[in-house]
This record gives C-alpha cells, structure tokens and sequence, in this order.
C-alpha cells in the first residue's frame, strides 16, 4: 500500500518562524550552526540493554510476547511507548485494542492485519497503525523480531473479538519501500544543508511522529523546544554526547533519548546512515557541524 503523506500547513508555518528566530537557533554571530548552551538541560538516554522486559499478555502466559517500556505506563492513563519483541514463527489469535496504537519495526519481519488477510511482511523502517475496536492478528518471521508501539492514552489491553466495533479509524500497513522522504533542500527551513531527510507519519493536533534519516559521518545537533521529546533509533547505531557530563553513549536500534525542556542533542554517525523515529508535542531543527 502506497500512501503519500502530507505535512501540515500549521506546523510548516511554526517551523518557519522558528527556523527564522536565530535565539532559537543557537547560530552564533559567524553564521555557524554551533549550539547554544542550555541550562539545567533535561536530555536523557535509554539503552535498549537497560529496558526491563516484561510479558505483553500476560494471559497467554509462555506465548505472549515480551514488552519493554521506554515511556509512559501502557497500565495507565497516560501516553507510552514501549518495544514489544515477538519470537520466530509467532501469531495471534484475532484480537483487538481498547485504544489506537501505532507502529514501527525495529528488527526482523512483522505481519499486522485482518486476520483473513495475505501476509505482508513488513521490515525495519515499516510503519503501521491499528485502530482500536478492529480484529486483527499480529504474526512474526525472523529470529529477532521487535517493534516500537506507542499509544497517546492507556491501559493498553487486549480484548476478544466478541468486542469489537468500528470507531471510524482505518488502518496504515507503510512498507519501509513505500515511505515517502523529503530531502533537506524540501526541508530547508527544519535542517538546512544537514543532508538529513524527512518523512511526516502523523499528526493528532497536539503531537507529531517523524521519522529523521541522518547519513553515514553526520555530526550535528538536533535542536527541540518541546516539552515532550523522544527520540528512538530504528535502524543504524547513533552516537549521543550528554550535556550534562559530556559522555557518549552510543545508540543501537531500540535505544532512545527523551528531553522534557528545550534541548540541545549533540549527534553522530559512523559507518552507515541512522534512521530516527521522532514524537514531540513541540518544533525542532537539525543542524550540521
């Protein structure tokens, strides 16, 4: 399935104007894209290999697949993002949500749909919604297979189909081959001559999710304004200098930085390009040293 998306005129105004605004900016008085210093800076760094894996249904007991929040609490009342990682071979019984989830996957090959439908493997860079009320299994084929689900509002539980009803949502199945990217020069006003590119997944009015390719040797900063920010590496290995201490902490898929204030993220690439999923209720810029 193919699906252009289209960014939103309010926001391309808000970026505009904030891209123009060199306080916002951090450009210093050479015209170089060095970051201003931020006090007290409230960024924060979650290795994949600190998250705490937990069962997702737990009354599937051995067969439920694993759960390993990042933000929020999917037990609660509040808006969470956590990976949810499935063994080779797995496969859902039909089922639904009580709430709207969205989706990207990380690792391997996942499968999300009607339950009478044709398998379609998505891959790393993949993005899916599924809306809530709608029957649907979820199937997995590789030995590693994990995914970044979020929700703006829990718990997240699972529910027979006996319950569902149609709440007016459809659901997204985007291959990683189907994702529609904009280059800097389409983005200028967001990350001028960073070589970085753009796709915009969705808006709720309030938030928005991105997604962010950085090249192979980037150096840089991504600079955001707001009070929710979460930054989660999909694919690639991303290098994070923290403020507050100056190290480096280096970001495989799964990983993720968060700030909850204006924030400067000092950013690098190696060997190979990075692929960033980004949800932010604010504006942000990306600059290349």
């Amino acid at each position: 399935m193919f699906l252009k998306l289209k960014f939103p005129l309010f926001l391309v105004a808000v970026l505009f104007l904030n891209a123009c605004n060199e306080n916002k900016t951090g450009n210093n008085q050479n015209g170089n894209n060095s970051p201003i210093s931020v006090a007290n800076p409230t960024n924060k760094v979650l290795l994949r290999s600190e998250i705490v894996w937990q069962k997702l249904n737990p009354a599937r007991g051995d067969q439920s697949p694993q759960a390993g929040t990042i933000w929020g609490d999917r037990n609660g009342e509040v808006a969470t993002g956590f990976l949810a990682k499935f063994v080779d071979g797995f496969s859902s019984p039909p089922h639904i949500h009580n709430v709207t989830y969205r989706a990207v996957v990380i690792k391997g090959a996942i499968h999300n749909d009607d339950p009478n439908a044709e398998k379609m493997w998505m891959k790393p860079g993949s993005f899916w919604t599924q809306p809530q009320g709608e029957a649907h299994i979820t199937a997995a084929n590789g030995e590693d297979n994990i995914a970044l689900v979020e929700i703006d509002k829990g718990p997240y539980l699972v529910k027979p189909v006996s319950e569902s009803f149609d709440n007016g949502e459809r659901p997204i199945n985007i291959d990683a081959s189907n994702v529609v990217w904009l280059t800097d020069e389409e983005t200028s006003w967001i990350a001028k001559e960073s070589e970085a590119k753009l796709s915009f997944l969705w808006d709720d009015g309030e938030s928005i999710g991105t997604f962010v390719k950085l090249p192979k040797g980037f150096m840089g900063n991504i600079e955001t304004e707001g009070t929710v920010v979460h930054g989660v590496v999909i694919s690639g290995e991303l290098n994070y200098v923290l403020p507050q201490n100056a190290v480096i902490k280096t970001l495989d898929p799964g990983s993720s930085f968060s700030s909850t204030s204006k924030a400067i993220h000092s950013v690098s690439t190696q060997e190979s390009e990075v692929l960033l999923y980004i949800r932010t209720n604010g504006t942000y810029k990306i600059n290349k040293q």
